[in-house]
This record gives C-alpha cells, sequence and structure tokens, in this order.
C-alpha cells in the first residue's frame, strides 16, 4: 500500500497530493506558484537573519571607499 503525501498549498491553502504528477508543488497551480513568487520579488517575503549592508554603504559619491587605507 502506498502512502500519499498532502500538503496545504502556500499561497491558497489547498491540499495538493505531493507526487511526481503535481507539477507545481507544493503549489496547488501556477497562479498560486506566481503569486508567491511576486511575493518574493516584492521583499513582502524573506529569510529571517541579519540585516545586510545595502550597496551604497561605504561608498562614496565619486565611486570611491570612505575609509582611509
Amino acid at each position: 500500500m502506498t502512502k500519499v503525501t498532502i500538503v496545504k498549498c502556500p499561497t491558497c491553502q489547498t491540499n495538493v497530493e505531493w507526487n511526481e504528477h503535481a507539477a507545481y508543488r507544493p503549489f496547488c497551480s501556477k497562479q498560486c506558484q506566481l503569486i508567491d513568487f511576486g511575493e518574493w520579488a516584492d521583499e513582502e517575503k524573506a529569510i529571517p537573519g541579519a540585516p545586510d549592508m545595502s550597496d551604497a554603504d561605504g561608498w562614496s559619491e565619486d565611486g570611491y571607499l570612505d575609509k582611509e587605507l
């Protein structure tokens, strides 16, 4: 007997069978996958951790480091 694994779609909470036929797993559909991708792209979601320095930190307007070497 094969055990069926069911997961919830992270976007809409619909039950999804976790198998090779579920093309968008863990999502239920391409639409839910794209919604999730958009949330990451808009930085609505993030992996917790120490804040990163922005690309501008430590650089002056002329493109050189603001530190003495």
